[in-house]
């Protein structure tokens, strides 16, 4: 925890880490089972119970505690990382636009545990680019009703409430989308598929037929809800990198531990200046990737826009925790792609981090046109 010493941080945020990871040691199991929900929704109640998911909700979130809390998580688990974020990203367009009513309605059971959040933006053809997004809410009287499908949502199956956005029409593009809480079991939405990836964890592809919504559970104004998309993101989006920074600090210690303790040649790898060579390589790369991170989370608590920092922090946080686990692999030989080792574990959960909440290629786009902003050329 040096890192924990730069300027970038505060005593609290230094005791949070502290705190945080001794209660990890005591409370986040290092082995999953089979159900993956049921493991997900306990977590879930454990960090409520613990006082730690306060901290991912309401309309002042500091950026720096988010990246703490999951750094250290990922460290621990990565499924408590997860249990962790998505209630905040699940409520987070609540916490920043939301009413006075549906604050008091769903933030409190968020950060008490009782209440599992879900954040609806992808579709089958509109991941990256959003504006093409085909899920509709037409207005009704004093309701919406949805039609479409959304994917790859998180919590999906397990959630008590989705934040749904769907095209409204009030204007062409991003600027025709607006912002619905959707509860669990409201007719006329389902779970279409359960879908499995390489790092378990519930994930769906949701399904709306003629879905009425109550319009006073639209969150913002109608056409606002890119923006409330975009703003809930750029609160998440630098976490995505603290989070990488976990699993690759995770990663670390794992090569440190198996060079030091595999004997070789009469000697440990530890001993090799390859293994060496390794080895500084991977702590440079956290430490490169760290200072951006923590650059991006500080900005931002600063009340700085942080659009091109977090991109940045988020590409080489991800990327470079790709590469310091594959590391870690290669250190640990074939017990390294042995199932539910740590460093196979860490090689499966880093892989879908450079993908979400905008892959590496979106994110040097997103740096590439705000430098060209900042020259004062003009992006074609």
């Amino acid at each position: 925890m040096q890192h924990l010493d730069w300027p970038f941080f505060e005593e609290r945020h230094r005791t949070l880490a502290r705190e945080l990871d001794a209660w990890a040691h005591e409370h986040v199991s290092q082995q999953h089972g089979h159900d993956v929900d049921a493991e997900c929704k306990a977590l879930v109640r454990a960090l409520g119970a613990g006082g730690w998911l306060q901290h991912a909700v309401g309309d002042k979130i500091d950026t720096r505690a988010i990246c703490v809390i999951r750094e250290t998580l990922a460290r621990h688990s990565g499924l408590a990382d997860f249990a962790f974020a998505m209630q905040g990203l699940g409520s987070g367009a609540i916490s920043l636009a939301g009413t006075a009513a549906q604050r008091e309605r769903y933030l409190a059971r968020v950060a008490r545990g009782e209440a599992i959040s879900a954040f609806a933006l992808s579709e089958p053809e509109a991941g990256s680019d959003v504006a093409a997004m085909q899920c509709s809410a037409r207005v009704d009287g004093d309701h919406a009703v949805l039609n479409g499908e959304k994917t790859w949502i998180s919590n999906g199956g397990i959630a008590d409430f989705y934040v749904v956005f769907a095209r409204t029409g009030e204007a062409e593009g991003s600027r025709g989308i607006s912002a619905f809480i959707v509860d669990a079991g409201t007719p006329g939405f389902e779970i279409a598929e359960r879908i499995d990836v390489i790092a378990p964890h519930p994930l769906a592809r949701l399904r709306f037929t003629n879905c009425r919504v109550p319009l006073t559970q639209r969150v913002g104004a109608g056409g606002e809800g890119f923006k409330v998309a975009m703003r809930t993101l750029d609160v998440f989006r630098t976490s995505v990198a603290a989070a990488a920074l976990g699993f690759a600090r995770r990663a670390l210690d794992e090569g440190l531990k198996r060079a030091t303790t595999r004997k070789m040649f009469k000697q440990t790898l530890a001993d090799f200046q390859l293994t060496q060579a390794k080895l500084a390589t991977m702590a440079t790369t956290i430490d490169s990737a760290a200072l951006l991170t923590y650059r991006a989370a500080w900005l931002r608590d600063q009340g700085r826009t942080v659009t091109k920092e977090a991109a940045m922090a988020k590409l080489a946080a991800t990327e470079g925790a790709q590469q310091v686990i594959d590391a870690a692999v290669q250190l640990w030989g074939g017990l390294g792609v042995v199932s539910e080792q740590p460093v196979e574990r860490l090689y499966r959960e880093i892989r879908s981090l450079r993908i979400y909440e905008g892959a590496t290629e979106v994110q040097q786009l997103i740096i590439g046109r705000e430098l060209l902003k900042e020259f004062g050329g003009q992006v074609l």
